[in-house]
């Protein structure tokens, strides 16, 4: 251990020297020993541990610091009372960064004294950890100049220590600003795991959550880091903070080169390595030093700052860059090299200069001003005066405002940036919290990087021009419809468009086919908007209002056409219904039933499971416009949760119908009246609507990412299904009428329609008097009774001539004849005679006057010939004196040889 007693002096040696640093050390003893001596300034003990020897292929840190502390020493000697009444002696202990050595270094020291008031220096983060870890027992505080291990933040362990240079974890706080100043809200980090990086990124990742910024992916690497970043550059990070040594910086850069993650989309964030020309290759990497530079350029590191770049004069009186000047100076005449390190060293003796200048004050102070004429301090108190003491510490020295919070130094942080060269951006203050950036930062791009690929979503829509002439082509076979309802409307008297209509009231079926064709048209202009026509909600609403047009529209034409056909195939095919009148109004009853079942439907999907707006996103598309812009594309969609169930049920409903349809077509085929037989056109309905369904749908589908296909092929589907319908219904009525526009056949037609009405009309009649007739039928039943009962009496009567007598007496239908018919000549032989000869003429008028009657009453009224009204017995006798009297006259003429 080699001590060091240091007021003031002039540099070491005047002329560069190759000696060692212990006979530098010695010589500085021995010249200052005499100087101490003479000066009567009051000795205070410091402890300085640093590794004696340099690590190979590196420098001497000891030995480049050791001008920055001569230097402090002199300027604190030249300084007023009560800083140039005591003497820092400094006491070296050599750790050679090694924890054993170190250790026992530290405790030698403290075993043979003197009493030590701080501990000053700390390098290696091992060895400082242990010692720092053992402080409070012995009541000392350590200050570090070097050491920057983010672990000896942590106070509950290290409680005693301090440290004049920001730790590693002081420059999260300027990254998060600088972040913030850019608008980057998204970023990754790339950290080797070893040394402390890890602890680093741990306290990163905690600012910047507590900042909101996003971290997309966190990768760690601990040999090759090609493979993560290769994953930062799949997850689109643009803003990477990169967290690892010089030696695996050239890994970085060079996978970084390969996979073109350099230039204007991409900000690399990484640690300021002092080391001249670093990024050279070594044989661990296949990129050259230009391709290792070109990966570089642009790229932004941020450390702490050596020395202050404000032209202020601190404590010592001089300003950072006069100190600089000096510095330089001394270190040329010892013959050693600069180190990034003096001026945490220069301020870190006026720390402890200050501190223990304070607490000396104080206790002499209250030595003088004791009771006790005795007065002593405890090494205790002593150690908890020097603690709170050097929490207190505030002044600006070469590095910036010294200033301390928990131990930690808040400093200021400076941001370089390569441009070819590494220069200086910008700085962020610890202590205001502010960043300040100046003109020189360039980005590699004409502006700054973004955070991430700028995601714009692009709607998947209907080309506007493409909507316009569907359209246009929807509304053409809108008015051709039109048309054919105004034609249907004039002509509706024609046979050819009346065809079998009883009334002329309630619109004819032709007017319902046109009705759900213009339904099926307007369907089309729903199908063509989209988000870029409408909000979201009026999107969603047109999802159902559409379906239900179609369905409703569909459900109007062929239910239409089939009920006509079904009216045709019930007169011709059953023979029952032959007297039954099918009127349009129970036509149109049959297409409202359709149209229910299609409510009911429709109205169980909306309540149950409606229609919804949803979105489908596609994979990113790279804009060839923009270099840091990618499309998004979306599609939206009417759909819900049990789409194919609905759908299913809809398409099985419909094709019943269509087959129903195809049923009545084959079986009224053979009707012989040309403007009641549709069945070939409704055929050929049928058979163009199901293959343009079945083609629309399977296009549909495959082509449900490509809206304008899609909607072209829906658009042309319904279009020339609804017009080939229409065409197909209507256009053989106009060629017809064109052929054949005469009165005639017009009349004749009328004549035969008002034959069919009077045969519907007297079905009507004869069924109002199906109960008279059945009331009736019991009556007839006496009649005949009576009638068999009358032949037996006219059988009688035959035989016995003296009965005639007696009808004629009791019936005169002599006088009956007489008046009706002309009287026949009347004899001697009839009054002689007439009991004997039965057959002549005037006994056979008689027998014929009595049984016609009875015959025409009792047989009449079962085959027509009377109304039920009059077989009643209340007529019977004008009857039979009715028909008495044509009987006579009938037979008035009948040869005598009857």
């Amino acid at each position: 251990m080699h001590t060091i007693v240091i007021c003031a002096l002039s540099p070491l040696s005047h002329n560069p020297s190759p000696w060692p640093l212990p006979v530098l050390l010695l010589v500085a003893f021995l010249e200052l020993v005499l100087t101490s001596l003479c000066s009567g300034r009051h000795p205070l003990p410091i402890l300085w541990i640093m590794p004696q020897t340099a690590e190979p292929g590196g420098s001497n840190l000891t030995e480049a610091l050791l001008p920055a502390v001569q230097l402090a020493l002199q300027h604190l000697s030249r300084q007023p009372a009560p800083l140039r009444n005591y003497q820092l002696q400094l006491h070296f202990a050599d750790t050679q960064c090694d924890n054993a050595k170190g250790l026992k270094a530290f405790y030698d020291a403290l075993f043979y004294g003197p009493k030590y008031f701080i501990v000053f220096g700390g390098l290696c983060p091992s060895v400082t950890s242990i010692i720092a870890e053992s402080l409070q027992g012995w009541n000392l505080v350590q200050l570090s100049f070097a050491a920057t291990t983010a672990s000896l933040a942590d106070k509950k362990k290290y409680p005693n220590f301090f440290r004049i240079i920001p730790s590693d974890n002081a420059v999260n706080p300027a990254l998060v600003k600088f972040l913030k100043r850019y608008g980057w809200n998204r970023v990754g980090t790339l950290t080797q795991e070893v040394q402390s990086f890890p602890v680093v990124q741990k306290d990163l990742i905690k600012q910047l959550e507590k900042a909101n910024i996003q971290i997309a992916l966190t990768e760690t690497f601990s040999q090759d880091p090609c493979e993560s970043i290769r994953n930062l550059k799949v997850n689109d990070v643009k803003i990477i903070i990169g967290q690892f040594d010089e030696l695996s910086a050239t890994k970085v850069l060079c996978c970084t080169y390969h996979l073109n993650m350099f230039g204007g989309r991409y900000q690399w964030l990484i640690p300021d390595w002092h080391q001249e020309s670093w990024w050279s290759p070594s044989g661990l990497v296949n990129c050259s030093s230009q391709s290792l530079l070109k990966a570089m350029e642009g790229s932004i590191s941020v450390d702490y700052e050596t020395l202050s770049a404000k032209q202020i004069r601190g404590v010592s009186g001089r300003s950072p860059q006069e100190y600089q000047r000096e510095y330089d100076k001394w270190r040329e005449e010892a013959g050693v090299e600069s180190s990034r390190l003096h001026g945490f060293a220069y301020d870190g003796i006026w720390t402890v200069a200050k501190t223990l200048t304070r607490v000396m004050e104080v206790v002499r102070h209250k030595e003088r001003y004791s009771i006790h004429q005795n007065f002593t301090i405890s090494q205790k108190e002593l150690g908890q005066m020097v603690f709170e003491a050097m929490n207190e510490t505030n002044f600006f020295g070469v590095t910036g405002q010294v200033l301390f919070k928990d131990g930690e130094r808040i400093g200021t942080m400076q941001f370089t940036q390569i441009q070819g060269k590494k220069v200086k951006i910008g700085e962020y203050n610890s202590i205001t919290d502010v960043l300040e950036l100046n003109r020189k930062i360039r980005f590699p791009g004409t502006a700054p990087p973004r955070d991430q690929t700028l995601v714009r979503p692009q709607r998947k829509e209907i080309n506007v021009l493409l909507y316009c002439i569907l359209s246009s082509v929807t509304i053409l076979g809108m008015l051709m419809a039109s048309a054919f309802l105004i034609f249907n409307i004039k002509n509706r008297s024609h046979r050819h468009i009346l065809t079998i209509s009883t009334e002329t009231v309630i619109p004819n079926m032709n007017n319902l086919i046109i009705l759900g064709g213009m339904l099926s048209y307007s369907s089309i202009f729903f199908f063509g908007l989209d988000g870029s026509f409408v909000s979201e909600e009026v999107f969603e609403t047109l999802c159902t209002v559409r379906t239900w047009i179609l369905t409703f529209g569909y459900t109007l034409a062929f239910g239409a056409m089939f009920a006509k056909t079904w009216r045709v195939h019930a007169i011709f095919k059953n023979v029952k219904l032959k007297k039954t009148a099918i009127r349009d109004l129970r036509l149109v009853a049959v297409v409202g039933g359709l149209l229910l079942i299609d409510l009911c439907i429709l109205i169980s999907w909306q309540a149950i499971d409606p229609l919804r707006r949803t979105v489908e996103v596609f994979s990113l598309e790279l804009d060839p416009l923009g270099e840091d812009i990618a499309l998004r594309p979306f599609l939206e969609h009417c759909e819900n949760t049990h789409m194919t169930t609905w759908l299913a049920i809809i398409y099985v409903y419909k094709g019943f119908l269509m087959l129903f349809g195809c049923f009545l077509a084959w079986e009224t085929r053979n009707v012989s009246i040309p403007a009641l037989n549709d069945s070939c056109y409704i055929g050929m309905s049928v058979y163009n609507v199901g293959i343009m369904c079945i083609i629309g749908a399977s296009v549909s589908y495959m082509t449900r990412d490509q809206p304008n296909v899609q909607f072209c092929v829906v658009a042309l589907v319904i279009f020339f299904s609804s017009t080939v319908t229409l065409c197909l219904v209507f256009v053989p009525k106009l060629i017809t009428m064109r052929r054949d526009p005469d009165s005639a056949t017009q009349s004749a037609w009328y004549q035969l329609t008002q034959g069919i009405k009077r045969d519907v009309e007297d079905t009507q009649r004869r069924s109002s008097i199906t109960s008279v007739v059945q009331t009736s039928s019991s009556r007839l039943y006496s009649l005949q009774t009576e009638n068999q009962g009358l032949r037996r009496r006219v059988m009688e009567v035959n035989k016995s001539p003296a009965l005639i007598g007696w009808f004629e007496s009791n019936m005169d239908f002599g006088a009956l004849g007489r008046n009706k018919c002309r009287t026949l000549p009347q004899n001697s032989r009839t009054s002689r005679n007439g009991a004997k000869d039965i057959n002549s003429p005037e006994q056979l008028q008689r027998r014929l006057s009595l049984q016609l009657p009875i015959l025409h009453h009792a047989y009449l009224p079962s085959i027509g010939g009377v109304d039920a009204s009059s077989a009643s017995p209340s007529n019977s006798t004008s009857s039979l004196s009715k028909h008495a009297a044509m009987a006579t006259c009938s037979y008035s003429h009948v040869p005598t040889r009857l």
